[in-house]
């Protein structure tokens, strides 16, 4: 019974076990199914999500060709639209060069008939002159020849009447004028020039904030102010006037260098013998290219050129150098436009005056230092520095310590004389000198048949190029003599104008 019993608890438990099992299988497959289920969906899921990322990156890359596309249309459409407007303009300058060439094509034919009209009108022209001549031979009974070679003679007696009678009325008036002639043509050049004075001076004023700084200056035991002196070689001078110092030395240049020195250590402070040494070097230096500066745009105001580079120093220590009231440099660049003036007024070379001018008083940048007065001085100079001739002698003999053996000697010391005595107002007479050029030309342009006029020399000649087809040889010789006698009675001038009256055939033809 028990056996039984324990068979069927088996048989009832093994039912139970195995109800269970199938319920466990049944959730199981269940959750198998839906885990297969769900797999299919995300894969379904990034399945879809992948394609949407293809779909747009094939979007991307259409929307970018499509707008490097339409960006390649529009540049060939540009291109297009340059080469229409191009064509166009290319074709208007087609037309216009056609329209020009048919304009000249056109003109040349009238001026290809107009040339044959007036080569007839020439041809009757000569025939009826011909025949006027033959007509007056035959009423006065000469041939051609004969009666030109009367005219001519006629016309070279009385031409040679008045050259005669011109050239005694000019000599006479020379002889009895040549004194005021000189005064003159000297006056005028001295009026051209204008002359600029200065005080001779020895000493230099320093301006110093307080009279403390004169302590500081002669330092202690004087030991700054006699190094300064020893230094830069001159005299300083502290005395009881306020706030002053003094500079003293007869030569200008170590003046100026000491001046501006002391004034640049007032400034800086720092006044002790090595610093003075500093700055006296340093103000030496910049003195130096002042000096070659200075040289530089008075040679170049003087319109000489071609100077030595040791002569163009000499002239700019003249700058610092005075002569009885009188800046040298200034004086020898006035002397320069004096002696130019004077030179091209006697019809010399006014380029070579102007030299010789300009470095006559050189020997006074170096008569300190070498021995003899400042002619002689001058003179070694110019010519260790390879001056001509002519500047040497001027330089040595202006003041008439040698004889004279070029003009432009004497034509030196006659600017040097005037330049020291009577400098003038230069640019009002230089409008009127220009104005009185401008008035001969315009006298010789009144004229009928004058095409240019020009004053040259100075205004001592007048030289008058007129039309050949208007005014022939024989009309020339008439309007130069009528001219030189309008000038002479319409205009006021030193010396004498010559007029020269040109007239000039041209004949061109152009081979084809």
């Amino acid at each position: 019974m028990e056996y039984v019993i324990g068979l069927i608890g088996l048989v009832v438990g093994g039912g139970v076990g195995f109800y269970f099992d199938r319920m466990r299988m049944g959730a199981a497959y269940k959750d198998r199914d839906q885990i297969v289920e769900q797999a299919k969906r995300d894969a379904d899921n990034i399945r879809r999500d992948e394609e949407l990322k293809q779909r747009e990156e094939l979007l991307k890359r259409r929307e970018e060709l499509e707008g490097s596309l339409k960006k390649n249309r529009d540049e060939i459409h540009q291109r297009d639209r340059e080469l229409d407007r191009r064509e166009s303009q290319l074709k208007e300058r087609d037309s216009e060069y056609n329209k020009r060439e048919k304009l000249v094509e056109a003109q040349q034919m009238k001026l290809t008939s107009k040339t044959k009209a007036v080569e007839t009108k020439e041809k009757e022209l000569d025939r009826m002159i011909t025949d006027e001549q033959q007509q007056l031979f035959r009423i006065s009974g000469l041939n051609f020849e004969e009666a030109r070679a009367m005219l001519m003679e006629r016309l070279e007696k009385t031409l040679k009447d008045e050259t005669g009678t011109l050239v005694i009325k000019y000599e006479n008036e020379l002889k009895q004028r040549q004194d005021e002639l000189s005064r003159e043509i000297l006056g005028m050049a001295i009026q051209r020039v204008a002359s600029a004075q200065t005080s001779e001076m020895t000493v230099s004023t320093v301006d110093i904030p307080s009279d403390e700084m004169k302590g500081r200056i002669i330092g202690r035991e004087g030991r700054n102010i006699r190094a300064f002196e020893k230094i830069a070689g001159v005299d300083v001078i502290v005395d009881d006037t306020p706030g002053v110092v003094v500079v003293s030395a007869f030569d200008k240049v170590r003046r100026e260098v000491a001046r501006q020195s002391l004034v640049k250590l007032i400034e800086d402070g720092r006044i002790h013998p090595t610093r003075i040494e500093e700055i006296v070097n340093e103000t030496q230096k910049e003195m130096d290219a002042f000096i070659r500066k200075t040289g530089q745009e008075a040679m170049h105001e003087a319109h000489v050129i071609g100077l030595h580079e040791k002569t163009i120093d000499l002239m700019g220590r003249l700058y610092f150098r005075t002569s009885y009231s009188q800046n040298v440099l200034r004086h020898s660049i006035e002397v320069s436009h004096i002696a130019g003036l004077l030179a091209e007024q006697l019809g010399l070379d006014g380029v070579l005056a102007r030299r010789c001018g300009f470095l006559h008083d050189i020997g006074k940048a170096a008569d300190h230092e070498m021995e003899g007065g400042h002619p002689a001085v001058g003179a070694e100079l110019l010519k260790r520095y390879g001056e001509r001739e002519e500047v040497v002698h001027a330089a040595a003999g202006h003041h008439d310590d040698i004889r004279p053996e070029f003009i432009y000697t004497v034509l030196v010391a006659a600017a040097d004389a005037a330049s020291a005595s009577r400098p003038g107002a230069r640019r009002e007479n230089l409008e009127r000198y220009v104005k009185r050029l401008e008035e001969l030309e315009a006298v010789a342009c009144g004229f009928p048949g004058v095409e240019q006029a020009y004053a040259v020399q100075a205004g001592r000649e007048i030289r008058v190029i007129v039309n050949s087809d208007q005014i022939n040889d024989r009309e020339a010789a008439k309007m130069c003599r009528e001219m030189a006698q309008q000038i002479e009675q319409t205009l006021t001038y030193p010396g004498e104008v010559k007029v020269v009256v040109m007239r000039e055939t041209r004949v061109v033809e152009f081979a084809k």
